[in-house]
């Protein structure tokens, strides 16, 4: 038996109570009930309004308290200040969800705040779950639900739209029906006081009915949440998003809208790249992708093909491919063969493929046929200009026709309008992506190619550096206590290298000499030539204001330096607090690149990290790529690769290549740093100099602050880490040692042979069904889980360095996030051996710890060892009154 998810009253009711209704035109409550009954709603509809008997032709009652049925929503359209008491009259009545469309909360200033705290208050204690306020409300086609005052209605459809505005909302219905565009489900959050993005996405997630998820977002307040309901929808359908408030202006704007928290604009980008989600600028794109991405749409590469009657139109579009990042192909030897031979000897002999003027329909399908074929192709942007010889109709049957059974992308450009109007209207019967310009078109390409990369990231789930020497976690953490009891937010140069030397990060050692005389002493015991830098908390950048010499090389120079030092910072800012001068060895790489490795703290996000060129002109060249940590080799190389400095890391100017493992474990390094050290708020090492021998952290920076201490180690973190800590290990009594970790992508394949090895009887027991194989997908599923939804614990042995599997156990969080789903399956050769109770005990205790309140189980009613196994642990059974094969388990976990 299916559970139906908990807000289905709210997008599935089956009794509606609109609460202010009215046959007042152009009032709120003559719009809802209007809109409700020619939806068609399939459900019991009531009208709600002390002042009517009977609204049109609907009996009136009174209060919500006086409807002679349960209802599962109402809709509140009334003013903000009569909103409280209208939730708490809902909560007598025994109301499941609550839709308040009233502006006048919390964007109104303090006392809409006062009025918004008390109606979440009420919603909260009679346990009613409230979508806004200031929300536009919800559609459900399928059911005849449009609780909502939008004029246009929504087709039946497989999209699932969620959206912050109203307004927005009502203008992607208005666009969506004149163009047969459907959706499963419409949810406007408002404010999101009390349901967020993340519930709404969780139930988009279980909802057969959508296929694909289009999300409008202003500001977001449980990111961790959200980021895990974002990647969870990513993972099994196309999710694309805008994003408004990229830039300050427009962020201010929106808080007052809102009142949602926003953040940097390039770690929210980084978090969608994460989570597998297209992000879309403005709604031509959202338009253009309803068409295209979401029918028969599945992106293979970013690689693009260009085939083209003109040379000029051929060029912008190559243009605008170079500006946003897209690559053009470059095609293999037997393209070109391919098209030599079907082409005139004048075409362009390269990428854009201008097969000329005169082009016509077999012309085109030739020269499309043979790079569609091509191995370097990923997609394809087919271009027409009207000319004296042109077919427009006639070329768009002939990629229509080939586009048919086409593995790759096809986008299409007919410019103009009179001329080339029927072979649109053709590539929209046909669901063929068309655009009057070319740019637009490249754009749309992008989109489709940054989901194939996204959702290779997407499936990245870094595990610990296990394998590497382990940080000292206390010692750092006690530098930064220390630092902190004294007031100080920022650590000095000494302290911050102690932090990245506590993780294994090379460093440049530093010493501070509080004289002249002091430096001479240190700079002799460093060795010469050395660097001489102000150290001060009250200086952010000490080269902005004379305070960093270098290649000093004699100890007169460093007396002399020391003055010089001092007299110059005292200059340009006469207040700063100065500790001393830092002396350091100076670092000589030949060949060295100057990088910089960063964090920053979100207000949303939590910390992200970033990379690029390093140097004085860091913030000059803004080459800084951000990713969200945690991450792993993959992430760290994606990362690289999106900067301009990437190009000089290989060989260069007669420089060999750096040392990328180096690199890379800096990277690495700097995840960890952050997960585990949630006091960091901003670091910056620069420079970072790296060449083909390795790596060090010449300068470093770093800020703290107190954090209030939760049950979650991560809770500072917007993608939960590798849970590291929960690796234990059990000692059989005959001594057998068998270690008990949470699991990690990269057993895939001790998962497969672990599958392979069970018997026909386990794997039916376990799958319900007797396969040799996991299918790739389950593979994936089964391994690249989201540790703050479900866990999964695999229990090995370690025989002549070879791991090998003999168990595993998992729980999956429910949607009401207070219930979780277990399964437990133990190899054959080590049943009856205490493991199933073993691995159990870890994973209760681990739903426990996590504040989750039962543990439920589904078992087939034949398999009695297992009904006995889980009674032994205290699941309480029952029958499942629609399947009389399978038995019903719940484990209380907490008291």
């Amino acid at each position: 038996m299916k559970e139906k998810h908990y807000l289905s009253p709210l997008i599935e009711p089956r009794s509606v109570g609109i609460i202010g209704a009215s046959e007042r035109e152009a009032s709120l409550g003559n719009v809802l009930l209007r809109n409700m009954l020619d939806a068609g709603y399939k459900g019991r509809l009531f009208a709600i309004n002390p002042k009517h008997d009977q609204v049109h032709g609907i009996t009136c009652y009174k209060s919500v308290e006086e409807v002679p049925h349960r209802l599962d929503l109402v809709v509140i359209a009334v003013r903000a200040e009569k909103a409280p008491a209208i939730v708490e009259s809902c909560g007598r009545a025994g109301v499941k969800a609550a839709i308040l469309l009233s502006a006048g909360f919390s964007e109104a200033g303090p006392r809409g705040a006062l009025l918004e705290r008390q109606v979440i208050d009420a919603a909260h204690r009679h346990k009613i779950r409230l979508l806004g306020p200031n929300c536009l409300g919800v559609m459900r086609p399928q059911l005849g639900v449009n609780a909502t005052f939008a004029h246009a209605t929504a087709l039946k459809g497989s999209i699932g739209l969620i959206s912050q505005s109203g307004a927005l909302c009502a203008a992607i219905l208005d666009w969506a029906k004149p163009n047969n565009v459907g959706f499963s489900a419409v949810v406007s959050l408002g404010s999101s006081s009390d349901i967020d993005f993340g519930e709404v996405l969780e139930y988009m997630i279980s909802d057969p009915r959508t296929e694909s998820i289009f999300l409008y977002v202003e500001g977001i307040r449980d990111a961790r949440r959200f980021m895990s309901a974002l990647r969870g929808a990513a993972r099994v359908k196309p999710v694309l998003l805008i994003k408004a408030g990229r830039h300050p202006e427009a962020s201010r704007a929106i808080l007052s809208h809102t009142s949602a928290p926003m953040g940097d604009d390039a770690i929210f980008d980084a978090a969608l790249r994460r989570a597998g989600v297209i992000r879309l600028y403005n709604m031509g794109q959202l338009f253009a992708a309803a068409n295209a991405l979401f029918s028969h749409f599945r992106p293979r590469g970013n690689r693009l093909a260009i085939i083209t009657n003109g040379g000029g139109p051929g060029v912008m579009a190559a243009d605008r491919a170079s500006d946003i990042g897209i690559p053009l192909s470059e095609f293999s030897e037997g393209t070109m063969e391919k098209l030599n031979a079907a082409l005139p000897a004048g075409w362009s002999r390269g990428n854009p493929v201008d097969i000329l003027g005169d082009a016509d329909p077999e012309r085109y399908s030739k020269a499309l046929k043979a790079v569609l074929e091509g191995p370097n192709v990923d997609g394809v942007l087919v271009m027409l200009t009207p000319q004296a010889m042109s077919n427009p109709t006639g070329v768009a049957e002939a990629v229509i026709e080939l586009e048919k059974t086409a593995d790759k992308p096809v986008v299409t450009c007919w410019m103009g309008e009179e001329l080339v109007g029927e072979a649109r209207r053709k590539f929209s019967v046909a669901g063929i992506p068309h655009f009057r310009t070319p740019e637009p078109a490249v754009e749309l390409f992008s989109h489709i190619s940054a989901y194939y990369q996204n959702q290779k990231l997407l499936m990245q789930t870094p595990s610990s550096l296990s394998h590497l020497p382990a940080p000292s976690i206390e010692s750092a953490r006690l530098v930064i206590e220390m630092a902190l009891s004294e007031r100080r937010k920022k650590l000095n140069e000494m302290e911050s290298k102690a932090l990245l030397a506590a993780f294994r990060i090379p460093i440049a050692q530093t010493v501070v000499a509080r004289s002249a005389a002091e430096a001479m002493v240190l700079a002799a015991e460093i060795g010469l030539p050395i660097v001489m830098k102000i150290d001060s908390p009250s200086i952010a950048h000490k080269s902005d204001v004379g305070g960093v010499r270098l290649n000093i090389r004699s100890l007169a120079a460093v007396r002399s330096t020391y003055q010089e030092i001092l007299d110059e910072v005292k200059r340009v800012q006469p207040d700063a607090s100065i500790n001393g001068i830092a002396i350091e060895p100076m670092i000589q790489k030949r060949n060295g690149r100057e990088l910089v490795v960063g964090v920053k703290r979100d207000p949303v996000f939590g910390p992200a990290i970033t990379f690029g060129e390093g140097g004085n002109l860091v913030e000059a060249n803004r080459d800084i790529a951000v990713a969200l940590p945690p991450l792993n080799s993959f992430l760290v190389r994606d990362m690289i690769r999106s900067t301009r400095i990437a190009s000089r890391l290989g060989e260069f100017r007669n420089m060999p290549a750096v040392d990328m493992n180096a690199l890379e474990l800096i990277l690495l390094r700097v995840s960890e740093m952050v997960c585990e050290l949630p006091w960091i708020t901003e670091m910056e090492i620069n420079p970072l100099i790296v060449d083909e021998h390795g790596a060090v952290a010449v300068d470093a920076s770093i800020m703290v602050d107190n954090v209030s201490p939760t049950a979650d180690r991560y809770d500072h973190m917007a993608i939960h880490p590798y849970p590291s800590h929960l690796i234990s290990t059990w000692i059989v009594p005959d001594g057998t040692v068998v270690t008990i970790r949470p699991i990690k992508p990269e057993d895939a394949e001790l998962e497969i042979d672990f599958v392979r090895r069970l018997s026909a009887e386990t794997k039916y027991y376990r799958f319900m069904n007797t396969m040799r194989e996991l299918p790739p997908a389950m593979v994936a599923r089964l391994t690249q889980i989201d540790y703050d939804r479900e866990m999964a614990f695999v229990a090995t042995l370690n025989a002549d360095g070879v791991e090998q599997e003999i168990g595993v156990c998992r729980y999956a969080v429910n949607p009401d996030g207070e219930s979780c789903e277990f399964a437990v399956v133990v190899a054959d050769d080590w049943q009856h051996r205490g493991l199933a109770r073993k691995l159990m005990g870890v994973l209760i205790e681990t739903a426990r710890s996590r504040g989750i309140g039962y543990m439920n189980g589904v078992f087939l009613a034949n398999n009695e060892r297992m009904l006995k196994f889980v009674q032994r642990l205290g699941f309480v059974l029952s029958n499942d009154p629609e399947d009389s094969s399978v038995k019903l388990g719940v484990l209380p976990l907490q008291d």
